[in-house]
């Protein structure tokens, strides 16, 4: 994986989103117009947290946020989100 020159302040955290699911569990195809928004993805870069409230995630964690969680960002052509941690539900 290249370098990215992103570095999140604060709480933030900089997520790739896994890639949306091209077919159900029953072998059905899904066309794009339907695909949902994936709901988890990859740690690429985590700020320094706040005094207050260190920070739980980590680079690599794989974690669940929000449908609407984040905001979308392009780097060197790649889509990433930039989220608070407190938008991450959960690392799995």
């Amino acid at each position: 994986m290249a370098k990215i020159n992103v570095k999140p302040l604060a709480d933030r955290v900089l997520v790739e989103p896994a890639e949306a699911e091209t077919k159900t569990a029953g072998g059905i195809i899904i066309p794009d117009t339907a695909k949902e928004k994936p709901q988890r993805g990859k740690v690429i870069a985590v700020g320094k947290g706040k005094p207050e409230e260190p920070m739980t995630v980590k680079v690599g964690d794989v974690v669940l946020y929000g449908k609407y969680a984040g905001t979308e960002i392009q780097v060197d052509g790649n889509d990433y989100l930039i989220m608070r941690e407190s938008d991450i539900f959960a690392i799995i």
